[in-house]
């Protein structure tokens, strides 16, 4: 069973990574760095989600070739773009909660979208994994989710923007549970899409992933 290190700290990511690769039935086993040991914070300086994406998974298939390498690494990039905000925060979106008052960047984001119409309230979440193979070579696949930015709060599930991130039946991705959320999302989209190259790799059965309907 090949495994696929994880080039990330944030454990939101990690879990949902871990959630959608087991829906997908995918035959791999992810590694969080510090499971091995790891300790990285590579700077995510590129202008683009697939930049920072390669930049991350590079520093992290550095560091595994100093160790005799053998691991894939699966780095992703993800943020969201509103209309009303020209296309903001984008591949900021991790940096605007971070500077939002008490890190609050859903509350943050309802302020400035204060007085806005709900027809000029579209917005999408776009995710870019890149998967680093032992060999070197690089694959990229990406995931895009459609939706708005409600009024209000709502939902305990999820992080980031997910409790202000409407989706097409209405319901914030915050009150989807997680197999639902999946299906749709951004990252389970470019994740699903990751996930059926592994399984092509080490199986010729195609991916399904459970109780989806969209499933690859």
């Amino acid at each position: 069973m090949p495994k696929v290190l994880t080039a990330s700290n944030n454990a939101h990511k990690q879990q949902e990574l871990r959630e959608i690769f087991a829906l997908c039935d995918a035959p791999v086993e992810l590694v969080a760095p510090r499971d091995i040991g790891l300790d990285l914070q590579p700077a995510e300086t590129a202008d683009t989600y697939a930049g920072n994406a390669q930049l991350k998974a590079r520093a992290f298939a550095q560091a595994l070739a100093e160790r005799g390498g053998g691991l894939w690494v699966m780095a992703d990039d993800s943020g969201l773009e509103v209309d009303a905000l020209a296309g903001r925060p984008g591949i900021h979106s991790s940096r605007y909660h971070q500077q939002a008052p008490d890190g609050d960047g859903c509350r943050a984001l309802l302020a400035e979208l204060a007085g806005v119409p709900d027809d000029r309230r579209a917005a999408r979440f776009r995710a870019v994994i890149v998967l680093i193979a032992p060999d070197g070579n690089e694959y990229v696949f990406e995931g895009l989710c459609e939706g708005r930015i409600g009024h209000e709060k709502r939902g305990a599930n999820g992080f980031g923007f997910d409790p202000v991130f409407v989706t097409e039946d209405g319901r914030t991705m915050a009150e989807l549970p997680a197999a639902a959320k999946h299906c749709i999302s951004h990252r389970g989209m470019a994740a699903r899409r990751a996930a059926e190259f592994l399984r092509e790799l080490t199986s010729p059965e195609s991916c399904r992933f459970r109780g989806c309907d969209n499933g690859m």
